[in-house]
This record gives structure tokens, C-alpha cells and sequence, in this order.
């Protein structure tokens, strides 16, 4: 074997086996909280965005004043922005908990290729 093959071999035997990490108990379970978190926070937000237009556009419900001139439909669009902020506070909080167990991930990573 010449210089690079060897060069090759090692570091093969040092890289992770993404495959075995995919099909880790860790990282799956790192799935299955994102999941949970991100898609009914995503549906709850496309179902409130689009609310405003379509209500707009096929109703008169919140064009009724709120508060002296100020219509329903202010009100909504201001909560949208409301809301918005409120999501990413929420993401940002939970994306440190998302980054322990990838940090545990890589932890268990080394250690099956130092083992």
C-alpha cells in the first residue's frame, strides 16, 4: 500500500458511521422532539396568517369596531406580529434543549469511534 491509501484507511476508521447515528435511540428521539415541537407550531401559524386575508376577503366579521375606530381587523393584524415574535421566543428557548441532546449525539458519536 502506498502513503495515500494508507492516508485513506485511517481516516475512514476515524470518520463517524452516519448510518449507525441516524438509527441512534439519541438522534431519533431528537426526530421525534422537533417534530412534535416544530409541525403544530407551523400548522397553528399558517392557519393565523391566513386567516386574516381569507376573512378580509369573504367577510365582513372583522370589519366591526374594537376599539373606538380601531376594526377587528387591526387588531388581528397586530396580533400576527404578536404572534410571530411569541413563536420564535418559544423556538429559541426549545432550540437549546434541541442542541443538549445533539451535543449527547456527538458525544456517543466519539466515543463509538474512539472505542
Amino acid at each position: 500500500m502506498n502513503e495515500n491509501s494508507l492516508k485513506k484507511v485511517n481516516n475512514a476508521s476515524s470518520s463517524p458511521d452516519y448510518t449507525e447515528i441516524a438509527q441512534s435511540a439519541s438522534f431519533q428521539k431528537l426526530l421525534k422532539q422537533k417534530r412534535n415541537f416544530i409541525l403544530p407550531l407551523s400548522l397553528f401559524f399558517l392557519a393565523f396568517y391566513f386567516t386574516l386575508p381569507i376573512l378580509t376577503a369573504y367577510t365582513t366579521v372583522l370589519n366591526k369596531p374594537a376599539f373606538a375606530s380601531m376594526t377587528w381587523a387591526w387588531v388581528f393584524a397586530f396580533a400576527q406580529f404578536v404572534m410571530t415574535w411569541t413563536l420564535c421566543i418559544l423556538y429559541t428557548k426549545r432550540a437549546s434543549k434541541f442542541d443538549e441532546l445533539v451535543d449527547t449525539i456527538k458525544k456517543e458519536a466519539a466515543n463509538s469511534i474512539g472505542g
